[in-house]
């Protein structure tokens, strides 16, 4: 039943919403009683932590032999990262970029999306893949890790603030740290298979394809604690958080949740995703890194422009006719 399948979709969103909030919570609540330092937390609980949600559904899509959910959802929260949650943030405040601090993660992303685009046009993505990208994952924060502690620089101050947003949470205690942190774990992991079960029920009710509803619906869902945190922070006039934010989580969905789920269960590739949406995604990675790499200022207008990108490929992902037109079917 639609009804029934939309129930499961939204309680699944609610569940890996809260619970993901909470999972982090809880985390770096955990995190600060052991003296880790902000730059740090930052760095991996903050950065990380908000992709919890798309890990969870695209490991559970696979599972379930949904390859279309899995990988649209991770090529899909990209795209909506870049130009949906940039572009409102940007409306919101207009954002001014500093370079130095992506001197280092900037090419990380553009490497990061190569490797996606070549992933998806090999037709499958399999373990061996999947384990290059973790490892590859692995290696980035651990350099990035190592050169924040070396000096104070830029990606230091930007990844340090990533936990400042945090910091307004009352540190709470061992054993309500941890409570939150195990209960968000478990919303998630329930949230995800709520999720997946609805998507799926809604793409054969209404005659849409698995990776069309991994592109927009689950990939919109899923990216919200983004679009949560990069408002925050532009409300806040962080304009590096918000970026830094974008950045760890692109990253991270490539290398870390296509990578995780690519070791769990190989993906077939969907032909559509091959032909439109991964270059859809590569072309988002590279107007992010010039914006962040030459210090442009994103201000409205550049806000406006990017969220009228993301309404004109929601558009073609529901449209018959212009699916037609580009080759989709």
């Amino acid at each position: 039943m639609p009804l029934t399948d939309i129930a499961f979709l939204a309680a699944g969103f609610v569940l890996l919403l809260v619970g993901g909030e909470y999972l982090v919570r809880g985390a770096v609540s955990i995190a600060r009683s052991f003296g880790i330092s902000p730059m740090v937390i930052g760095l991996t609980l903050v950065g990380f932590g908000t992709s919890a949600p798309e890990l969870m559904a695209s490991i559970n899509a696979a599972l379930k032999g949904a390859p279309g959910i899995a990988l649209g959802n991770v090529v899909g929260s990209n795209i909506a990262n870049i130009f949906l949650v940039l572009g409102i943030a940007a409306l919101i405040f207009p954002l001014a970029t500093n370079r130095e601090a992506y001197r280092r993660d900037g090419p990380a992303l553009i490497l990061a999306t190569a490797i996606l685009v070549l992933m998806v046009l090999s037709g499958e993505i399999g373990r061996i893949a999947g384990a290059i990208g973790v490892a590859l994952l692995v290696a980035y924060t651990s350099f990035t890790w190592w050169s924040d502690r070396r000096s104070l620089d830029a990606g230091a101050v930007m990844h340090g603030q990533e936990a400042e947003e945090v910091d307004e949470i009352p540190q709470s205690s061992m054993p309500i740290a941890l409570l939150m942190g195990f209960g968000g774990l478990a919303a998630v992991l329930y949230g995800a298979d709520l999720l997946v079960d609805g998507a799926i029920g809604i793409a054969r009710n209404f005659g849409l394809s698995e990776a069309v509803i991994g592109l927009t619906i689950v990939a919109i869902g899923t990216s919200l604690p983004e679009l949560a945190t990069a408002v925050i922070a532009a409300w806040r006039r962080h304009a590096d958080v918000a970026f830094g934010n974008i950045v760890g989580s692109c990253i991270f969905n490539i290398l870390g949740i296509l990578g995780v789920t690519a070791l769990v269960m190989p993906l077939a590739v969907p032909p559509e995703i091959a032909l439109f949406d991964v270059w859809v995604a590569a072309f988002a990675a590279i107007i992010f890194v010039i914006f962040a790499m030459t210090g442009w200022r994103i201000g409205r207008r550049e806000g406006a422009v990017l969220s009228l990108l993301y309404v004109a490929y929601i558009a073609i992902q529901f449209s018959p006719g212009l699916r037609g037109m580009i080759g989709l079917g």
